[in-house]
């Protein structure tokens, strides 16, 4: 039977998703890369915010349509989506055969073998020891712990996910190995709070010690780690990107906001200045860091005072990257309940205010990079084959920037490519290469 996948969401969950289609291969299933031509169809869906939700309902919907007029037999929906609402989405949805929560994931195989009708087979248990790399073969995402003690009061990750469980360091370390010696050359480090791996199961915090681990392990050429919580990241974190050449010189914070009474009622463990004394700090120690945000406008009591301070704070230009969400109302979440709910179209008018500052100085600093030059990761070259696709340490996959390469017709993809930055294009780059 072949069987073919949809992974919505975070780079979390598609390691969850790589895991499942490895557990497929394993148990000897035909792998698609188009859902028309499965017999069998898996969603992995997510269920942080409101538009994740309606993504993974609508994409359940149009997958469907392949059991009534194609040749699907068995559609199979798995991840965060159903954790939270598994009940209400087997009365909603019969369409589909099969649900599997995440706390069902160490069951995943012995429910696909009922319901298809076969022997259980030799790999039952959602683990990494079966996952499959689907990001190209020089790029993986590592996973280093599960869910998420922080408690932020518009966060479902808790309540979905559960308690913060770091895996203990040899496993990930026997995992990294495992990826540099199939070719991989770029780690991207993930968990729900990166900053915050090891405090359960080793009591102190140990990212400074496994991203030194990582940098020992001969074959990755750039490691990243992202979701880095501002009260965590300490002088030593710092240190350990600042002397390290494989550890890309790029922190990825999400602050949500500014204001210290916005962040209290967030149950955000930091302050305004806290925050800014942070980014201070990182620029003075790494000069050339990439800084990326995420923020959240139009949380329950944000008044005018306390967005115009987070847009002020925008307009002084620590962020190079910078994303915004308008506040989600989410049932299971505290923040759900808290009085003075922002109206939609004040949320969507602030959300809009603060993208175009952040476009306007995200255009300022692309242009300062005209004329620098950069080692450059080609992953792609466009339809037309006239340039190279790749990417500098200032980008992470699938979020941030392109830089766009003339083709010169050697064989560059899958090599790290020295370039020059000769313009800009909206958040991407134009590059041309460097005869050394």
């Amino acid at each position: 039977m072949k069987v073919g996948f949809v992974s919505l969401g975070c780079a979390k969950n598609l390691i969850d998703t790589e895991n499942a289609i490895g557990l497929f291969k394993n148990n000897n299933f035909k792998l698609v890369a188009d859902a028309k031509d499965a017999d069998i169809i898996i969603i992995n869906t997510c269920g942080f915010i409101e538009p994740a939700k309606q993504e993974a309902i609508n994409t359940i919907l149009e997958m469907s349509e392949y059991k009534k007029n194609g040749i699907c037999k068995y559609l199979i929906v798995m991840g965060c989506l159903v954790q939270r609402y598994k009940k209400a989405l087997e009365k909603a949805i019969p369409e589909v055969d099969l649900f599997i929560s995440i706390d069902e994931y160490n069951n995943f195989w012995n429910k696909v073998a009922s319901l298809i009708k076969i022997d259980n087979g030799k790999y039952n248990n959602l683990d990494y020891t079966n996952r499959i790399i689907t990001t190209g073969n020089k790029t993986a995402y590592l996973k280093i712990a599960e869910g998420c003690n922080n408690n932020c009061t518009y966060c479902a990750i808790p309540k979905i996910r559960g308690p913060y469980v770091s895996r203990p360091l040899e496993e990930i370390l026997e995992e990294a190995k495992k990826l540099a010696q199939d070719g991989i050359k770029e780690i991207i480090v993930i968990a729900q709070d990166t900053t915050k791996y090891g405090e359960d199961i080793y009591k102190e915090k140990k990212l400074s010690l496994l991203l030194n681990e990582l940098c020992r392990i001969e074959g990755f050429e750039w490691i990243r780690f992202l979701y880095a919580y501002p009260e965590s990241i300490t002088e030593d974190l710092i240190k350990t990107v600042k002397e390290n050449n494989k550890i890309c010189k790029y922190f990825d914070i999400p602050i949500q906001h500014i204001s210290d009474t916005v962040l209290k009622r967030m149950n955000r463990k930091t302050t305004g200045k806290k925050i800014e004394e942070l980014l201070n700090k990182i620029k003075k120690e790494i000069p050339d860091a990439i800084l990326r945000t995420s923020l959240i406008v139009g949380f329950p009591g944000e008044t005018v005072e306390d967005f115009k301070q987070l847009y002020n704070f925008v307009e002084k230009g620590y962020f190079n990257k910078l994303g915004v969400f308008t506040y989600s109302k989410e049932d299971i979440t505290p923040a759900a309940k808290l009085k003075d709910q922002i109206h939609h179209n004040t949320k969507k008018k602030r959300y809009n205010q603060i993208m175009n500052l952040a476009q306007e100085i995200s255009k300022q600093k692309l242009e300062e990079l005209i004329s620098k030059e950069y080692e450059v990761l080609i992953e792609n070259i466009t339809f037309d084959n006239k340039y190279y696709i790749g990417r500098t340490y200032m980008d992470i996959p699938e979020e941030d920037g392109l830089i766009f390469i003339k083709n010169t017709m050697e064989n560059l993809i899958g090599s790290f490519t020295k370039c020059r930055v000769i313009g800009i294009r909206d958040y991407d780059l134009i590059g041309e290469l460097i005869n050394e």
